[in-house]
């Protein structure tokens, strides 16, 4: 893995739709703190959805971005043509006993939940507000099972919780340079347990944001994180991850969020805050720092 004596930043946006004035803090962000410490700015792509994420979608990406004032180090780390590492660092977490495959739809969590809280009782749910995932034996029979794993039905990989958490043994912590929705600064103790056993794969996708963000990060030797506030939570996975596949613990700096008239973190589906279409509308640069407070 990389190791440089100079600080590394970079921005990792998925061309799975236009970017908004939320990418363009993050981007913006980076790509300053990297110049002012003297350091360098990488850009990813995160297409791990071959699907959404296209060709035009990420040609456009790069226009908007280089419109915005950026610029970033050749070559771009694009996702999909890297998927053996993603591979390899799963067949690592398999060997240690920690990945299952867990078979229920997204239906029937659904319905377990539902069925719970029935009840009048809470269903334990992530920091993200998705239920945490029952177990199969919850759900399905021990016939059925059975059945599903002879089949080759479609399935989620999962982390084994509560095992990676026994194979580390000790709490996790991480340096935030930034601050935590609540205001959480400084060295802060992570709870991976919050989540359950989160996805780290599919049948049919090789990876999870989880998974290839860590792998990503150490790969290109990054040392400094910076992303908005709606990841903070998920950092205590990072940290999981980074510690049970050795790798290194970048600095992290979560910032704040630019919300819609709703209050609601802005969405790739609306229009009105799309770089693109600002853009279109005769918008300079200067005008997206006015709208986003940055200086």
């Amino acid at each position: 893995m990389p190791t440089s004596s100079r600080p590394v930043y970079r921005f990792a946006p998925s061309p799975n739709g236009h970017l908004h004035l939320g990418h363009a803090l993050s981007g913006l962000l980076n790509y300053e703190a990297a110049r002012e410490a003297g350091g360098r700015f990488l850009l990813r792509i995160e297409d791990i959805d071959i699907i959404r994420c296209t060709p035009e979608l990420t040609r456009e990406m790069l226009e908007d971005l280089a419109w915005l004032g950026l610029s970033w180090e050749e070559p771009v780390r694009r996702q999909s043509d890297d998927f053996n590492d993603y591979r390899a660092a799963l067949a690592r977490l398999d060997e240690m006993g920690l990945i299952y495959r867990g078979y229920l739809t997204r239906s029937e969590i659904k319905a377990h939940v539902a069925a719970h809280e029935a009840g009048a009782r809470d269903y334990p749910r992530d920091p993200d507000g998705a239920p945490i995932y029952p177990g199969d034996e919850a759900v399905l029979s021990a016939e059925e099972i059975k059945r599903r794993k002879s089949s080759n039905a479609p399935f989620a990989l999962r982390l084994d919780m509560e095992k990676a958490l026994a194979r580390i043994g000790k709490p996790l912590t991480w340096r935030e340079a930034g601050s935590g929705p609540n205001g959480e600064h400084g060295l802060l103790v992570a709870d991976p347990a919050s989540w359950g056993d989160v996805v780290l794969a599919r049948k049919d996708t090789p990876t999870s944001y989880h998974l290839s963000v860590v792998v990503d990060d150490a790969l290109q030797g990054v040392t400094h994180v910076m992303r908005g506030q709606d990841l903070f939570f998920a950092t205590a996975v990072h940290r999981l991850l980074q510690a049970l596949l050795d790798l290194p613990e970048p600095v992290y700096h979560h910032h704040r969020l630019i919300l819609g008239p709703d209050g609601r973190k802005l969405s790739k589906s609306s229009r009105d805050t799309s770089l693109r279409e600002l853009r279109a509308a005769g918008h300079t640069p200067a005008d997206i720092r006015a709208m986003i407070a940055l200086r």
